[in-house]
């Protein structure tokens, strides 16, 4: 019996976009959505286009530009939404889809709609039809489906199949299922719907099953997952696109299923979505993290020395995992950086890498070897142009004597400086910058790492900031990590600056 293809709808730039400190703005949302058409994925949820003015445009170029997936944004079940969405779908032509939704749950009709089941249904019914006349490619979402009646559900199933939906999605908003529960959901509403109609997985990772959920819908039915890079989402996230991508892959003999994903560019996109928000994934993350293939006790390194199959189900290199890293330096042509961007999962045309040549050259010049990660780094991340800029900055520190640091940027292209005593480097020119700023956000979190190994290595510093509920993720690379950490702080204000402009997500 030949295995059913799994369509595999990836909602980073939307779901997992909404998460705190994984805002992107709209020239970092094409670079990842160029990514996914790369990685294989069948479908990219673009967005939120009624949400703001950016998230719209970031729906309309990714809708222009990228060719091979779908291209989908979510609109509530009302003409207002809709009418947003196609506007920038529409470019998209047949790969365009209408993503709408409406709640089901008593708990979301009684208390957050304040609707009735019958205007629940009336109003989902209405936002299909008027959907169609625009696309007959329609899904139809039911919000915390796990916690509707499921009579209710599947009189709304039939209702809006009826009105055009051609794919329905039952998602776990909350996170609450198991996948007994989950998979018996699908099995109910897969005994009576046509064959023809797509039924989606939807798992948030509050429990910890998202993926364990996910698996029990296809084995139930459902035809496609919706999923995001890294399992970033709302709360504890979504589900992890390497993670039921590599198991459906690994287990095609007891899940008779397959995707289109290409499993080789696993890591390097997990990689390119670290670069471009700052949010690491945990060490001991399935898949991409940095211990997944790392062995320390001695039984286990004896083992795979022996036979890697021992401790390792899978290869390395079939994730995307290159354990031998090419080092390039200062010497190197735009040949060479070429090529190796290439075997890292990237496709630049000559424009990119004239771009990324001039960065490459900047700091070879500075440290002399280049590994992967910092042209990852490279290639990743863009630090975001908006109100202030670094122009300069002398610090000085000592064992007796506190960190003084002389700090200037320009704020709308205006020069200030000033000085600033702290109880160290970093705290004296982070400082200097509220000084000059004026800026009274709250400092939630602040990291530092290396790319690389040795003195001369690249410091990354990730600066997590929030202000009126409002939370980016502030990033910079510098071989010196104090010009890091103000850059950084300076993203991060120049984020919550933009973040400020755009209507809130409703």
């Amino acid at each position: 019996m030949n295995n059913s293809k799994i369509f595999i709808f990836d909602t980073t730039l939307r779901d997992g976009e909404q998460s705190p400190g994984n805002s992107m703005n709209t020239s970092e949302k094409m670079r990842i959505a160029k990514q996914l058409e790369r990685l294989g994925v069948d479908i990219i949820e673009a967005g939120f286009p009624i949400a703001s003015d950016d998230d719209f445009n970031a729906v309309k170029m990714i809708a222009q530009e990228i060719k091979g997936p779908q291209i989908t944004g979510l609109c509530r079940a009302t003409t207002t939404d809709i009418d947003r969405a196609w506007a920038a779908l529409q470019y998209a032509g047949e790969r365009a889809r209408i993503h709408t939704f409406i709640a089901t749950s008593p708990i979301h009709m009684e208390r957050k709609l304040k609707m009735t089941p019958t205007q629940v249904l009336t109003a989902a019914v209405a936002a299909v039809k008027y959907a169609r006349q625009f696309t007959s490619n329609i899904e139809f979402s039911f919000e915390d489906a796990v916690r509707s009646e499921k009579r209710f559900l599947l009189e709304m199933a039939l209702a809006v199949i009826d009105a055009g939906a051609t794919v329905l999605n039952i998602p776990d908003t909350v996170g609450y299922a198991t996948p007994a529960e989950y998979g018996a959901i699908f099995a109910y509403i897969n005994e009576v719907v046509s064959r023809d109609i797509i039924l989606s997985a939807h798992c948030h990772n509050d429990l910890g099953l998202a993926v364990a959920n996910s698996l029990a819908a296809i084995q139930n039915g459902a035809q496609q997952i919706e999923c995001t890079i890294n399992g970033i989402g709302e709360r504890a996230g979504n589900c992890s696109l390497e993670e039921i991508v590599s198991i459906i892959r690994l287990k095609s003999r007891e899940l008779p299923f397959y995707t289109n994903v290409k499993s080789e560019l696993l890591v390097p996109s997990s990689q390119l979505l670290v670069s471009t928000t700052g949010m690491r994934v945990q060490s001991n993350k399935a898949i991409v993290g940095a211990n997944a293939f790392a062995h320390e006790s001695g039984i286990h390194q004896h083992g795979v020395l022996a036979d890697p199959e021992c401790y390792e189900i899978m290869t390395p290199e079939s994730v995307g995992l290159n354990q031998n890293k090419l080092v390039l330096g200062k010497h190197s042509g735009k040949a060479a950086l070429a090529q190796r961007v290439e075997k890292l999962g990237y496709v630049l045309d000559k424009s990119e890498i004239d771009s990324l040549m001039v960065k490459f050259k900047s700091l070879a010049d500075k440290k002399g070897e280049v590994f992967d990660e910092d042209i990852l780094s490279m290639l990743g991340f863009e630090p975001e142009e908006g109100r202030f800029e670094l122009n300069d900055l002398v610090v000085s520190s000592g064992t007796v004597t506190m960190a003084k640091a002389t700090v200037s940027i320009f704020d709308y292209k205006e020069l200030k400086r000033t000085v600033n005593l702290g109880d160290g480097p970093v705290d004296a020119v982070f400082g200097a910058i509220r000084n000059l700023t004026g800026n009274h956000s709250s400092l939630d979190d602040f990291q530092v790492g290396s790319l690389t190994g040795g003195t001369g290595a690249q410091g990354e510093v990730t600066v997590k900031m929030s202000r009126n509920g409002m939370t980016v993720n502030g990033r910079a690379t510098s071989t010196d990590i104090i010009i890091a950490s103000a850059k950084a702080y300076l993203d991060a204000l120049n984020r919550l600056e933009k973040a400020t402009q755009v209507e809130e997500l409703i």
